[in-house]
C-alpha cells in the first residue's frame, strides 16, 4: 500500500471474500506471524494496569464506525454478560501481546467467530465484520488511543517511541489476520486515513451513546470470589451511578480530542484539569507498586519467563 488512500472503503470486500476459509488467505497459508517483541513499547504498556483505563475509549471509538456500531448491536452479549464479555476481550488483546505461539491462534479464533456478523448499518449499508475497511478500523483504534491516552497516564511518547508502537502495532494487525494493504504501513499514511475516517464515517451510533449514558443499567460483577460477589451484588444500587460517572469520564477524556469532536461527545475545561489530575497521581503511586500489582497477570507471567529464559541464555 503507496498511501492512506488506497484503504478499501466499507463496501470494498464484501462478505462473500470475507467469509472465505482462513486456510485459503494469504494471511494464514505461511508462517504465523510474529507477536510485538519483548522488551518493546507494547510489553511494557499493554500489560500496564492503567492500561486499563484506555479501553473504553478504544471500544467507543470502535464502535462509533457504523457497521462496527450496527454489528455490536445486533450480535454482542455487551448488554446481557458485559462482565464475561470484557473479561474475554481483555484476554485476547493480552494473547496478542504476550501470547506467543497462541497469539495467531487467537487471531484465526477471532476470525471465525466474526464470520456469520453481518447486516445492515446505522446509514442503511450492507457490512460483514470481517470486510476489510470494517475489520481494520477495529484494530486502528489501538494505536492513537494508546499514543494519546500514555501522555496522561504515563508519560508522552518520543517520536521514535510512536514509531516503534505504530510497528509493532501493525505486527498485532497481522496476528489478527489483517492484510498489509488494508493498514496504513507508516505513521505517515496513518494520520491521513485517521483524519478521513473521523471526517467521513465516524458517528455517534446508537452503541456509543449507551457506552457514554451514566444511566444505563450494568448488572453486578459475576467473576471473582463468591462472598465479594454478594457484597457488590448489596451495594450495587450505591456503587453503580459513581462507577458509571467514572466509566464516561475516562472513556471520554482519554480518547484523542479529535476523534472526541468527531463523535460529539462533551468536554470542559473543568473535567480536562480533573483528568490531569488523575493522571499525575497515577503516574507517581503506579510505578513504584511492585510488579504483582503494577501488570496484569499474563503480563506477569511473560515477563517473568522472558527474564528467566534471558538468564539461562
Amino acid at each position: 500500500m503507496s498511501s492512506a488512500k488506497h484503504v478499501r472503503g466499507p463496501r470494498d470486500g464484501g462478505p462473500e471474500a470475507a467469509s472465505a476459509s482462513d486456510s485459503e488467505s494469504p494471511a494464514f497459508s505461511r508462517a504465523d506471524p510474529e507477536p510485538p517483541p519483548p522488551g518493546g513499547v507494547l510489553w511494557s504498556l499493554s500489560g500496564d494496569i492503567r492500561a486499563l483505563l484506555m479501553l473504553p475509549a478504544a471500544l467507543t471509538l470502535q464502535v462509533a464506525h457504523p457497521a462496527v456500531g450496527a454489528g455490536v448491536d445486533e450480535h454482542s452479549v455487551f448488554r446481557t454478560d458485559p462482565w464475561g464479555r470484557g473479561e474475554r476481550s481483555l484476554r485476547s488483546l493480552q494473547l496478542w501481546v504476550y501470547g506467543g505461539t497462541e497469539a495467531a491462534e487467537e487471531g484465526r479464533r477471532l476470525r471465525v467467530l466474526h464470520r456469520t456478523i453481518q447486516g445492515s448499518d446505522t446509514r442503511g449499508r450492507r457490512y460483514h465484520a470481517l470486510t476489510p475497511a470494517n475489520y481494520a478500523w477495529v484494530h486502528a483504534t489501538g494505536f492513537p488511543v494508546y499514543q494519546h491516552a500514555a501522555r496522561y497516564l504515563i508519560r508522552p511518547m518520543t517520536p521514535a517511541q510512536e514509531r516503534a508502537l505504530y510497528a509493532e502495532w501493525l505486527q498485532v494487525g497481522r496476528i489478527l489476520g489483517i492484510h498489509d494493504r488494508d493498514m496504513p504501513q507508516t505513521i505517515e499514511e496513518f494520520w491521513p486515513y485517521w483524519k478521513k475516517m473521523l471526517a467521513e464515517e465516524i458517528e455517534a451510533t446508537p452503541v456509543v451513546r449507551e457506552l457514554v449514558d451514566v444511566a444505563q443499567p450494568v448488572p453486578p460483577p459475576d467473576r471473582g470470589p463468591w462472598p465479594l460477589r454478594v457484597v457488590l451484588r448489596a451495594l450495587w444500587p450505591v456503587l453503580l451511578p459513581p462507577l458509571a460517572r467514572f466509566r464516561r469520564f475516562v472513556t471520554i477524556g482519554l480518547m484523542p480530542p479529535d476523534a472526541r469532536a468527531a463523535v460529539g461527545l462533551p468536554w470542559s475545561a473543568e473535567q480536562e484539569r480533573r483528568l490531569r489530575r488523575m493522571c499525575a497521581v497515577l503516574r507517581v503511586v503506579v510505578p513504584v507498586l511492585p510488579e504483582r500489582l503494577r501488570y496484569l497477570p499474563r503480563a506477569r507471567a511473560a515477563r517473568a519467563a522472558h527474564r528467566t529464559a534471558a538468564s539461562n541464555g
